[in-house]
This record gives C-alpha cells, sequence and structure tokens, in this order.
C-alpha cells in the first residue's frame, strides 16, 4: 500500500524543518521524569503562575463576573466583588455581541483595541489608530501571522538576533523562510553593532536571499537588556536604509528592574525621529499579557500593532485573522484591564498596587 498523507515520510517538510527548542527534547525528557515521580521545576518557558507566582486578584474578579453574568443580578454580589470590579464587567459585557461565549470581530472587540491604543498613546506620547491593532491569542499567534505574510518562499530571510527565542526560528522554517542570524555584543550589555548586521546581511544576499525583515527583542529573551535609545535609532535607520519591515518584539516592557536604562519602544524612537524615516519605515509592535507582573500565560491575550503598512495590506492581514473567526474573547478582556487597569481613587488600586509589587 502507498505512503498515506498523514504518514511521517509524505509531511509538510517544513513541519519536519522546525525546530522549537522550549517543547524540545529536554522538555520531553522532563515531562518523562515527571511521570516517573520525580519533581521537576520546568524554567523552559517564561510560565509565572506555574512557578507560584499569585494571579492578581481584580481581573480575575472582573473576567470571573464577565464569565458567569448571572451573578451580577444577584443581590448579594456587592458584597464578594468590589464596586469598580462590577462597573468593569458591565461595561466589557456591553462591547460584547453576546457575551463571552459569542465570536467577537476577527481584529478583537472594538472597545478594547480602543483602550490598547489609548494606552500606546500614553507611552508614547504619539495617538494610535485602534484599527491598526489587531487582537491576538498571545503574542505568538501575532508574530506567526506576520511572519507568515511577509514570508514568500526559500529565498526571503528574517534577521534574527542571537541569543533568540525560538519562535521565531521555529515559524520561519515553518513558513518556508531563511533565518539570517546576527549577533549581540555580551560586552555592549547585549547591545548590536549595525556593522554586524551590515555583515548578516551582506553574506544572506551572497546567497541569494532577500532579506525583509528585522526582529529585535526588547526588552531581551533571552539576554534580558533594554536597547538604548541612540541604538533603536540606528537600528530604525538601518531598516530605512535597506527596507527592512521592523518587527519589535517587546513583550517584556513591564519586567525591568533597573533605572540605569528604561524600556523605550520601538514607536516611539520611530516617530520621534520625524519624517521621512517616520513615515516610510514599516514596523509592526508585539505585547501580550502573559509576562510582565500579570503572567497570565495561560490566558492567551496579545495585540500587535502596525505602523506604516498600506491599507490594502491591513485588510490583507485582516482576511487571513478573520479566517479564525476570533481571538478568544477572556483573553481580551485580560487585555483591556492590562492596559487600563484600576486607577488612584478606584475601590481596588490599593490592593492592585500592593500586589503588583509584592514579592512572589
Amino acid at each position: 500500500m502507498s505512503p498515506k498523507a498523514l504518514d511521517y515520510e509524505t509531511l509538510n517538510e517544513n513541519v519536519k524543518k522546525a525546530q522549537y527548542a522550549v517543547r524540545g527534547e529536554l522538555y520531553l525528557r522532563a515531562s518523562e521524569l515527571q511521570k516517573e515521580g520525580k519533581k521537576i521545576i520546568f524554567t523552559n518557558v517564561g510560565n509565572p503562575h506555574a512557578l507560584g507566582q499569585k494571579p492578581l486578584t481584580f481581573p480575575r474578579q472582573v473576567v470571573a463576573l464577565c464569565q458567569a453574568p448571572f451573578l451580577l443580578d444577584d443581590p448579594n454580589v456587592g458584597l464578594i466583588f468590589p464596586a469598580d470590579a462590577i462597573a468593569r464587567a458591565k461595561h466589557y459585557l456591553s462591547l460584547t455581541s453576546g457575551g463571552l461565549g459569542a465570536y467577537s470581530d476577527s481584529r478583537g472587540v472594538p472597545g478594547i483595541r480602543k483602550e490598547v491604543a489609548e494606552f500606546i498613546e500614553r507611552r508614547d506620547g504619539y495617538p494610535s489608530d485602534p484599527e491598526v491593532i489587531f487582537l491576538t491569542d498571545g503574542a505568538s499567534k501575532g508574530v506567526m501571522q506576520i511572519l507568515s505574510t511577509i514570508i514568500r518562499g526559500d529565498r526571503d530571510g528574517i534577521l534574527v538576533p542571537v541569543p533568540q527565542y525560538p519562535l521565531y526560528s521555529a515559524a520561519i522554517s515553518l513558513y518556508g523562510g531563511s533565518l539570517v542570524p546576527y549577533y549581540l555584543e555580551e560586552t555592549a550589555n547585549w547591545g548590536l553593532d549595525v556593522n554586524s548586521l551590515r555583515q548578516s546581511v551582506s553574506e544572506a544576499r551572497s546567497r541569494g536571499i532577500t532579506v525583509r525583515a528585522m526582529v529585535i527583542i526588547n526588552p531581551g529573551n533571552p539576554t534580558g537588556q533594554c536597547l538604548s535609545e541612540a541604538n533603536l535609532k540606528e537600528i530604525i535607520h538601518f531598516c530605512y536604509q535597506e527596507n527592512l519591515v521592523l518587527l519589535g518584539d517587546e513583550v517584556y516592557q513591564q519586567n525591568i528592574y533597573q533605572d540605569e536604562r528604561p524600556f523605550i519602544s520601538a514607536r516611539k524612537v520611530l516617530l520621534d525621529m520625524g519624517p521621512p524615516i517616520s513615515k516610510e519605515v514599516q514596523l509592526v509592535s508585539f505585547h501580550t499579557v502573559s509576562k510582565g507582573y500579570w503572567g497570565e500565560c495561560g490566558q492567551r491575550g496579545g495585540y500587535f500593532e502596525m505602523t506604516n503598512l498600506p491599507p490594502q495590506t491591513v485588510d490583507e492581514i485582516y482576511k487571513v485573522a478573520s479566517i479564525s473567526l476570533s481571538p478568544n474573547v477572556p483573553g481580551q478582556i485580560f487585555m483591556g484591564l492590562m492596559v487600563n487597569p484600576p486607577k488612584p481613587g478606584d475601590m481596588s488600586y490599593l490592593k492592585f498596587v500592593t500586589e503588583r509589587h509584592t514579592p512572589h
């Protein structure tokens, strides 16, 4: 009998080429040892709650009420839940077309995308358009969607930092592209040298590869550094010269534990640079509820924001997002709560701030 379509030897070769160390051989061996009764501490991936971090109370209260809206009709609800959590739950339910069990717009709930846009404006000092913000099932899904849009074949290359988070090497292989490594300088606080970038691009082109995009992971994963403003300007200018899309993985922007070098978004630096660069360089920025002091990895909430992409391209990305119908709605609400947390004067504010700053 001839091989079947899902026999190993007939599978899509890109699937077999993709390697994802986070769930690779070490993880599988650790899982086997766990089944044998060994106590294993899994540090293969940033998964704070699995290592004992406690969830923040306020977002869990809001989502619990959204998941069980009948509680809002209980006359004793105010004895269990604070008034601001009740109000926020009612707010998010009013934004949906049928509660958490209904599909949302494929880009995400419009009202939550507006909250994300307002967060970005507060952070960067420049207005953000909710129409170019897509909510996703974690940042990883957004990264994969954008890479699949950029990569046309094995002659298309993506610049990726080394060390890197293996999502990028795995996804590039899966979509049939070519990874073009560039190396961070450990002795320069894991910064990068633009001359090294130029060398990586030149070597790739000598092999017939068209470099189409550059990934930065800022703050770094696994290196932990924040890129300086000067370094970000060099990177953006390089992308302008080489006509590259810049992909800004900024999911660790809340994980800053030093004052020497704060996090600065690639978008802010780009817009600070002014025309023509600020109008020409295409940028896609990613964020998530999985990292920072939230650590809500299992909720799968994320977003990406597109800067300087043509409307026709945004429409194509929307079309592809529509194939999956909708990102999960509870994850979207967690994102809304992350970018719009309790404010001074709110009933839950002091507890929220205390939990945020309490070591776990």
